[in-house]
């Protein structure tokens, strides 16, 4: 390791920027005879600056509160030396004055490391989640503001009351969407985005605690909506009028028996139906959320769907007519309305509606409807695949009948000895 000879600090007047006797105050660093200077932005009357003790003259206006800022800045410079000591860093005036005007790469902001991430992970993420990294980014600079009245903070100074405080800024500060204000999960996904960023810091060894290792996100479980049996035959069955909402019934019927979610199904083209192993039609498609493969076996009701919109599909050759996501979910919830069911429906419903009707409730293994929903962990599906009464009502049955033929069995035997 590498350490210096000499080293030294000392203020001065910096008096060729003089300017009606007023001049600049500078701190001087100086590592074996290389030196730095560094402007204090702070001024003085030359006539009150005493150049021996490099101080201002006691007795002289403001001049308690400017030496205790000079012997603040001195200690300061010190503590830079000192840690790039213990770095085992090389220490020289540039490196020193780098460290003390947060410049040097161990010096990393809240926002350095929001950029850092957000555009190395451009290639990664997928549009929709990278957007909502950037508006937890809005939200953080908003609480910056706000709360600690600057426009940014050293990664080191971020502690668990900084988490906290800016918890308390979600919960309780305006929305940037003042149509929909944040919720529980809301602040915490925000939380959950700052939480994964602190863990990108500390790999990258900007940081050497992590100010999250204490806090506990705390999610509310929501049960969504999805249709029941009865609802859905409901909905297959009924008469619709308007033909914009007889196209978003079908297409959401078609993602109750494929379980694609609405981004998937949006993509899909002619290329997406095969053959598969068994001489059926198959959909063969990745997702986009996961980049996960699937293959999904077509049902009777999709496939019934697909030739009803054989010859209607748009220019660019996409298999089924499609609306914008937003207004897929306003007109399900206005056929919802007309068919009286009570349930808060949007196109992921479907998916959920796959995976517990369709699948589970007609005894589909969950490991099957894992693989369906083109899932890597079964604990993904478990979010999904909820077990209605209807499912309980059936195994019970079974199990009533497997225990008393069980017992008409003993009691036969018994007889017969």
């Amino acid at each position: 390791m590498q350490t210096s000879k000499t080293f030294s600090i000392h203020f001065w007047l910096n008096l060729s920027k003089k300017k009606e006797e007023i001049s600049p105050i500078y701190a001087r660093v100086t590592v074996n005879g290389k030196r730095a200077e560094i402007s204090l932005k702070r001024s003085i009357s030359v006539t009150y600056w005493d150049t021996r003790s490099k101080r201002a003259k006691p007795r002289t206006p403001d001049a308690q509160a400017l030496n205790v800022y000079l012997d603040q800045v001195y200690a300061e410079m010190l503590e830079c030396q000192k840690q790039l000591l213990g770095e085992f860093k090389l220490v020289t005036a540039q490196a020193i004055k780098a460290r003390y005007l947060g410049e040097d790469e161990q010096q990393k902001t809240l926002l350095d490391l929001v950029d850092y991430h957000n555009s190395n992970m451009e290639s990664v993420l997928k549009f929709g989640t990278l957007k909502n990294y950037y508006t937890t980014e809005k939200y953080l600079k908003r609480f910056l503001t706000a709360k600690i009245k600057s426009s940014d903070i050293y990664l080191k100074q971020l502690s668990y009351s900084f988490i906290i405080d800016f918890e308390r800024f979600l919960r309780k500060g305006p929305s940037i969407n003042r149509a929909q204000p944040l919720k529980n999960n809301g602040v915490m996904k925000h939380l959950e985005r700052l939480k994964k960023m602190m863990n990108l810091a500390l790999v990258l060894e900007w940081i050497d605690k992590d100010p999250f290792v204490r806090f506990k996100l705390r999610f509310t479980k929501y049960q969504r909506d999805y249709l029941s049996k009865w609802e859905l035959q409901q909905l297959e069955n009924c008469i619709l009028v308007n033909e914009t909402h007889q196209k978003t019934r079908d297409i959401f019927i078609f993602s109750c028996y494929t379980g694609l979610s609405y981004t998937d199904v949006k993509s899909l083209d002619q290329n997406n139906i095969v053959r598969g192993i068994d001489g059926d039609y198959w959909i063969f498609t990745q997702r986009k959320k996961t980049d996960q493969p699937v293959k999904i076996p077509l049902l009777d009701k999709a496939l019934e769907i697909m030739d009803k919109y054989e010859y209607s599909s748009d220019a660019n050759q996409k298999l089924l007519p499609i609306f914008s996501n937003q207004k897929m979910n306003i007109y399900l919830k206005e056929i919802a309305a007309f068919l009286k069911i009570q349930k808060k429906l949007s196109f992921h419903s479907a998916r959920h509606t796959f995976a517990t009707t369709v699948m589970l409730c007609n005894g589909v293994p969950i490991e099957t409807v894992s693989k369906l929903l083109g899932h890597s962990k079964l604990s993904t599906t478990q979010v999904y695949a909820r077990v209605i009464e209807q499912k309980v009502s059936f195994d019970i049955k079974l199990l009533r009948n497997k225990l008393n033929n069980s017992n008409e069995t003993i009691n036969a035997d018994l007889l017969s000895i």
